[in-house]
């Protein structure tokens, strides 16, 4: 995982401009994005509890946050979690599991390099156990059974 925040992290060769129309950051150049999608989520949503094995996804924050829960397939090392908030991006490689938790509404675009969008959304998504959430941050999860994915079937 990794985050950064496109308006004060623009590094080499990304570029920054800003005058007295505005501001304009760069987030990619050169970097094979296959696939961009827009997510709205409500209040008290968890979604994810998967990986990719070939997809890195980069998730911009443009409104709200969200709380980004991690760690990696193999569970060598415990759950980590992140507050992403507005402007921030973050980065999910290959091979980590992640769940997203919403403690307010939201909304993110989400750029993908490799198999993902159309016909594709699922071919490279592993679905895993709900994964363990830290007891700090349980409270952000609703109970609501209407914000509960219907369907959640593994594959590993």
């Amino acid at each position: 995982m990794k985050i950064v925040n496109v308006w004060t992290q623009v590094e080499p060769p990304l570029q920054f401009h800003e005058d007295n129309r505005g501001k304009i950051a760069d987030i990619f150049y050169k970097s094979g994005i296959e696939h961009v999608a827009i997510i709205t989520s409500k209040k008290g949503v968890r979604r994810g509890d998967h990986y990719h094995k070939e997809t890195t996804q980069h998730m911009l924050m443009t409104k709200g946050s969200l709380i980004y829960v991690y760690r990696p397939v193999d569970k060598s090392q415990p759950v980590k979690y992140i507050l992403a908030k507005e402007g921030q991006l973050v980065s999910t490689p290959p091979f980590e599991m992640h769940t997203l938790l919403f403690p307010e509404d939201n909304e993110f675009i989400v750029f993908s390099s490799g198999i993902r969008g159309g016909q594709d959304y699922e071919k490279d998504t592993y679905r895993i156990d709900p994964q363990e959430i830290p007891t700090e941050i349980k409270k952000l999860v609703s109970e609501e059974v209407s914000l509960i994915r219907k369907e959640h079937v593994v594959r590993k």
